[in-house]
């Protein structure tokens, strides 16, 4: 092995080893690594091992000696048979080692659920994967991950994700099992379960999800996201609008207890009987507050002007839509009082409001569709923001 094939890009150096990696070429190797190395200086170090078929004890000790001369060393693409050594051989804790990714195929699979970084496939009747928007999109994946086990470990219903896979069609995606599992849209659809009976179960979920408590610094802050957003509306509304919007959100204390922040009816799915939550890559903490409002856009906001959206993104029309999140909030709310229903769905309007405009201000607001839906947000804040005085609920 005089020569080993690598390319140079930015600060990083990928080599690419390929074969059997023996006693009787280790010396061989390891010359023309470190040759390779040596004449392109760079800051990382990242070794492909996708063809890789075998490495031995020998392979190994240049290893140890290559992490003590390069900074930053690490392996990807390492196929189940050899990472096994590293694993068994206590490589896996020294160095950062990946494995190679299982290839799949998304195209064509129905969408069962929608997040605000991808939308769920299902693969079979067992199995579905989370297709990412972000064509790198790993460390969303491994974000994701942890936020699942998290509130998995603290009694939530949840899908675990156990695998990543390479999509071919490009980018990553998370492999989850769920058996015969329906989203809570697909229940409402074939009517399998009225409005009222899927918002009764939905509203219990929520005041599970309310009244855990993660570890300190486990999950985001749903306020400090909020008052980021709401910060760039200055000059977005008339001051004096602005200002009590920021006055109401900074009154608002950091409440701990843990929030879903995308909770609405192509998230929540139908399992023998029980509900679980998916994707769990938005999970927070902070007052209900926060969660109705995104409950609110989802349900009214974000389809307040094209009712279609309804459709596309929650799989129902919007007066289902509408029903639902009323039921949903007096079923939260445990009352059946209209006045103190009124009161809640305006406070989680505004934050609601808020949060829409901030996005369609942030993504510019250069088209027709886009400039309606900010007059209509500052049109809904000066209607809203009037009448209340405080989001606490």
């Amino acid at each position: 092995m005089s020569e080993l094939r690598f390319e140079k890009k930015d600060r990083a150096l990928t080599v690419f080893l390929a074969g059997h990696i023996s006693s009787l070429n280790a010396p061989e190797t390891e010359a023309a690594l470190l040759r390779t190395v040596r004449e392109n200086p760079a800051e990382q170090l990242i070794l492909d091992c996708e063809a890789l078929d075998y490495i031995a004890s020998a392979g190994l000790r240049i290893l140890l000696r290559l992490k003590k001369s390069v900074p930053s060393v690490s392996l990807v693409n390492v196929s189940p048979e050899v990472y096994s050594v590293f694993e068994m051989t206590g490589f896996t804790e020294m160095m950062d080692i990946r494995k190679a990714y299982r290839v799949l195929s998304a195209e064509g699979c129905p969408v069962i659920g929608h997040g605000a970084n991808g939308e769920i496939r299902r693969i079979d009747p067992e199995t579905v994967v989370k297709v990412y928007r972000d064509a790198d999109a790993l460390p969303e994946i491994t974000r994701e991950r942890e936020l699942a086990r998290t509130a998995f470990v603290l009694g939530i219903p949840t899908a675990i994700p156990y695998d990543v896979v390479r999509l071919k069609e490009g980018g990553f995606g998370s492999v989850f099992e769920l058996l015969n599992a329906e989203s809570f849209a697909d229940v409402l659809i074939r009517g399998e379960k009225t409005v009222e009976e899927a918002a009764r179960m939905s509203a219990d979920l929520l005041k599970l999800i309310h009244s855990t408590l993660p570890k300190e610094g486990a999950v985001p802050s749903a306020r400090a996201a909020v008052l980021s957003r709401a910060e760039a509306l200055d000059g977005r509304l008339p001051q004096e609008l602005y200002e009590k919007l920021m006055r109401l959100l900074t009154e608002l204390p950091d409440d701990p207890h843990m929030l879903h922040g995308d909770f609405h009816i192509k998230n929540i799915m139908y399992q023998n009987g029980e509900t679980l939550l998916i994707d769990m890559d938005s999970l927070c903490h902070g007052l209900p507050v926060f969660e109705l409002a995104a409950m609110y856009s989802a349900y009214r906001g974000f389809p307040d002007l094209d009712h279609g959206i309804s459709r596309s993104f929650l799989g129902v029309d919007y007066e289902t839509g509408a029903a639902f999140w009323e039921r949903s909030l007096a079923c939260y709310l445990d009352t059946e009082d209209a006045a103190v229903i009124r009161a809640a769905e305006e406070k989680a309007a505004v934050v609601s409001y808020a949060r829409i405009l901030s996005r369609a201000v942030r993504k510019g607001g250069d088209t027709a569709a886009a400039r309606a839906e900010i007059e209509n947000c500052r049109a809904k804040l000066a209607a809203l923001l009037p009448k209340v005085d405080t989001l606490q609920l």
